[in-house]
């Protein structure tokens, strides 16, 4: 029997049980569950196996990469900057990066850039195989691309060229890569383990995804995955959005050496759910390691509603603040209105809600349905069940120690 390890709150049993029943019922492979509320850890589970032929246990440490999980990080480490007055919402980009300004761009400023309002989801040219692993190379590109719409007149979501996009502005503020930033201000005083650009030391610790090895290159093969509409510079802005360059999106060279020490923040973070719960509890809180992380005036404006209704990349309704996932119907994130956070491929969540105080993390070695996966919404509404049965705030039962099978 696959043992699931960890702690869980007696209160949040049912956590607990729709985390083992993910590995019975739902084919999960590995994964990690955190869950905090008003400050405190009330669940940390992980159980499976860190590889696809399952001969090694899933660790407590094991990180694994979080797709667009990373998005919310990255917002979350933008928002610091803005508190502490190293980048301002409403400068145009143009006055941080002069070249961003080609193509009719001299207007757009960070607040679109964060909102997906850009008209920059990708880059027309077709750019060299490993042109993602160059960070230069990808913002430049960039930086040199006409909008595909008029910036600020429509929404469309930034698959992988968000991270290079915010990425850069928190580069040009901290003076560090992105990667570095996030240690310095929020992964080391917090102990959460989030990593763009992997130093080599924590490689072991990676757990394989189970995603298809195959790069896709060319408009025959990108047909494969997203079929021709029969309007050619719509099906290009899409094609491009996920495989310009090829690789841009993981698949053919996740895990490989290259993919673990690029920085692309939209889609290569490596996590651990402690380290993302760890991240948006403090985000809650408002501060790390007693250092102000983001205050709840700006928290309240990150997590307004800045883009709302039909995507003009996902070409379904979606809704963000600023960096941030909001729920709508078709997505939801728990009961209440002011959750926010972000999904990552297949089913990977790592979210906060302010009303409820929690703070909650999946993350997955086998990603489920692009859009939405049974196992993360089965541990979501064991989380507001268990919530709902003990009292919300009141969460005084004691955490034991879980090894048990599944």
């Amino acid at each position: 029997m696959l043992p699931i390890d960890g702690h869980c709150d007696s209160a949040f049993a049912a956590v607990r049980e729709a985390f083992a029943n993910n590995f019975e019922q739902h084919g999960e492979l590995g994964a990690a569950v955190c869950v905090h509320v008003d400050g405190r850890a009330v669940v940390d589970l992980w159980g499976g196996h860190r590889d696809r032929a399952q001969r090694h246990p899933w660790q407590r440490d094991t990180l694994v990469n979080a797709w667009s999980l990373g998005k919310g990080v990255l917002a979350m480490l933008v928002l610091s900057l803005v508190e502490r007055g190293r980048l301002a919402l409403d400068e145009p980009v143009r006055v941080r990066w002069p070249a961003f300004a080609a193509g009719g761009k001299q207007d757009v400023t960070l607040r679109t850039l964060l909102a997906h309002r850009a008209g920059l989801p990708s880059v027309r040219p077709r750019l060299a195989e490993d042109a993602w692993q160059d960070w230069h190379v990808m913002c430049d590109a960039l930086a040199a691309q006409e909008p595909w719409w008029e910036p600020g007149s429509a929404h469309g979501y930034h698959v992988n060229s968000w991270g290079f996009l915010v990425g850069e502005l928190v580069r040009r503020a901290a003076g560090c890569s992105p990667g570095q930033a996030l240690r310095e201000i929020l992964g080391a005083p917090l102990d959460a383990d989030f990593f763009w650009g992997l130093p080599p030391e924590h490689d072991a610790r990676v757990a394989e995804v189970d995603v298809p090895d195959v790069v896709l290159r060319g408009p025959e093969q990108w047909a494969q995955a997203f079929p021709p509409s029969g309007d050619a510079e719509h099906d290009t802005m899409i094609w491009h959005a996920y495989f310009n360059p090829p690789g841009l999106s993981g698949l053919g060279v996740m895990g490989s050496e290259p993919w673990l020490r690029a920085q692309v923040p939209s889609t290569n973070g490596q996590a651990t759910a402690r380290g993302v719960a760890r991240l948006f509890d403090a985000l809650l809180r408002g501060a790390a390691d007693g250092t102000r992380f983001v205050g709840p005036g700006l928290l309240r404006e990150a997590t307004a509603v800045h883009s709302d209704g039909e995507d003009r990349v996902l070409a379904r309704p979606s809704r963000f603040g600023l960096g941030f996932q909001l729920p709508i119907p078709e997505r939801k994130l728990g009961p209440n209105a002011e959750a926010f956070g972000h999904y990552g491929y297949g089913g990977l969540l790592g979210m906060a809600d302010p009303a409820a105080g929690v703070a909650f993390a999946f993350l997955t070695s086998r990603p489920g349905d692009r859009w939405q996966t049974p196992r993360t919404g089965a541990l979501l509404e064991a989380v507001y069940g268990a919530l709902a049965g003990s009292g919300a705030g009141d969460h005084a039962a004691s955490a034991s120690e879980v090894h048990s099978p599944a």
